[in-house]
């Protein structure tokens, strides 16, 4: 079976937080740190896979502290553990102070993505080899997720079966 080091994988990707960007709290809108985690993600699921990616889930984004307009954020995303056609990748982001230059991580995020063939079919991935500290304990913790994440489905499964699809107005 093909074999990839997390680090194969890793992406940075820095951004200035701009008035746009801001809610009326004056603090990044969560929406705009999504879109940045899950670009992000993709492409190291992408760069893991080197195949077409598509995201099964977004499994958790937990928000730890505010971005502001005088921070940066960054954000560094890696492979931390493969199933059999998806891998799950782990978002750090970390707000920097840019005049004072204190770093706090801002949030967290774990995302699942399925590798697809030409015809938009799964295909089995490279497994992950960890290799720091961070990764080995991210992986250690993986198959916790895993099963959680399969019950989410389950459970999301069930109750979209319930949900109705009329019109409104209907």
């Amino acid at each position: 079976m093909e074999q990839r080091f997390s680090r194969e994988s890793k992406c940075y990707k820095t951004a200035r937080v701009f008035p746009p960007d801001v809610n009326n709290h004056n603090t990044l809108f969560g929406g705009k740190l999504m879109a940045y985690i899950d670009d992000i993600a993709s492409i190291a699921a992408t760069k893991h896979c080197r195949r077409s990616v598509v995201t099964a889930s977004t499994d958790s984004v937990d928000f730890l502290h505010p971005i502001r307009p005088s921070d940066s954020v960054c954000l560094e995303s890696f492979v931390t553990w493969t199933g059999r056609t998806s891998v799950e990748v782990f978002v750090k982001v970390i707000k920097e102070d840019l005049l004072s230059g204190e770093r706090k991580v801002a949030a967290t995020s774990f995302l699942t993505f399925v590798a697809l063939d030409e015809n938009r079919k799964p295909v089995p991935v490279p497994l992950v080899i960890p290799e720091t500290e961070e990764e080995l304990k991210l992986f250690e913790t993986a198959s916790h997720r895993a099963d959680m994440r399969k019950i989410r489905r389950d459970e999301s499964k069930k109750f979209a079966g319930f949900l109705t699809v009329k019109h409104p107005w209907d």
